[in-house]
């Protein structure tokens, strides 16, 4: 199989390297840029598994290239920063990013979180091979393979990696209430421990996209125990 390809994008030379050289001897094929242009120019020449973005980049920031990666590819984002408080990892998860590795980070945590959040790639093959394609709930259809979520009116509706495995758990789970720290087991979304707000986040991304004008999300809070998913499943 062909090696994941990782868009490492990081000004600091030196953490850049060594960033590029752990990566590489871990079986990944590594396209290293150190601002916006050089970030394009190397999203551009082919197709990118991961982006591991760090925040803090001269010109353009990464927050900013969050913004205009995610308003044209669902691609998984990493962000990268020195800036360790809840409300920045927040942030980066209300952008549409699949996780947050603070710094200073040692390679084996770097690996882990990138090999976690490829991995959620599988949950889509877990669902499309042998076993359903397809679930349906309230009108709405989701896709397992294609990774898609359509609306009672057919659109297609954006989600990211994460926000689409929530899902996902959520539909292997209907109308049973799951807590925040078994959900974040589930849907593989390690973004923070369960005592911050991190997972609170996805699923009020994920809310707001499951509501219509006529009909409120099927995710329901349980006060003081976690989420349900109050919604008949049907697979196909």
């Amino acid at each position: 199989m062909t090696a994941p390809i990782i868009l490492l994008v990081e000004d600091d030379p030196g953490l850049r390297t060594l960033t590029a050289r752990a990566l590489g001897e871990n079986g990944f094929q590594v396209r290293p840029a150190a601002s916006a242009p050089e970030m394009w120019i190397a999203f551009d020449a082919g197709p990118v598994d991961l982006v591991l973005l760090d925040i803090m980049l001269p010109g353009t920031s990464g927050i900013d290239l969050c913004r205009q990666i995610r308003q044209k590819s669902d691609v998984p984002i990493i962000f990268v920063s020195a800036k360790t408080s809840e409300t920045d990892r927040v942030i980066g998860l209300e952008l549409g990013a699949d996780d947050y590795l603070p710094k200073p980070f040692g390679t084996r945590e770097l690996l882990a979180r990138v090999r976690a959040v490829l991995r959620r790639g599988g949950l889509d093959r877990r669902h499309g091979e042998g076993g359903e394609n397809k679930a349906e709930f309230a009108g709405w259809t989701v896709d397992f393979p294609r990774r898609e979520l359509r609306s009672p009116t057919g659109a297609v509706i954006d989600l990211t990696g994460a926000e689409f495995d929530l899902l996902a758990s959520f539909l292997d789970h209907p109308q049973r209430v799951i807590g925040r720290e078994r959900l974040i087991e589930l849907s593989r979304t390690r973004l923070a421990d369960a005592s911050d707000r991190s997972i609170d986040v996805l699923v009020s991304r994920l809310r707001r996209k499951l509501s219509t004008t006529d009909v409120p999300s099927p995710i329901v809070t349980v006060r003081g125990a976690g989420y349900m998913f109050n919604a008949v499943v049907n697979r196909t």
